[in-house]
């Protein structure tokens, strides 16, 4: 469970570091195709400085997740795994809320099972 619970939380970093990309580099390129479903056109270039604060956190979460793999310290490793996970599954249940459902699971859901699997 120890090397699973590793494997998902790398790929829940990898995640937050596709969306720093996105949202600070790639907002007015990438970023129209992927939220053209939710976003208008018109609006990618006034909301890009938004975009990329939003991207910066994201890049946050990913250090922290980073970090937490990198911690040798079992203790310590659990810790500050289980508060990044936290910050990110509080981060994707409240975007699922505000802005689409899609992201409950995209962004959620795998925090949520990287924390369970930490526990076990």
């Amino acid at each position: 469970m120890k090397t699973l619970a590793e494997i998902l939380i790398g790929l829940v970093a990898l995640e937050h570091l596709y969306f720093l990309w996105l949202e600070i580099f790639a907002w007015e390129t990438k970023g129209k195709k992927v939220f053209k479903d939710s976003l208008p056109a018109e609006l990618f270039k006034p909301t890009k400085v938004l975009a990329a604060n939003q991207g910066l956190y994201n890049g946050f979460l990913a250090a922290g997740l980073i970090w937490a793999m990198l911690i040798p310290d079992p203790r310590w490793k659990l810790y500050v795994s289980v508060f990044f996970l936290t910050c990110v599954i509080v981060a994707g249940i409240y975007g699922s809320v505000t802005a689409s459902r899609k992201i409950l699971f995209i962004q959620a859901l795998p925090a949520i099972v990287a924390l369970i699997l930490v526990h076990l």
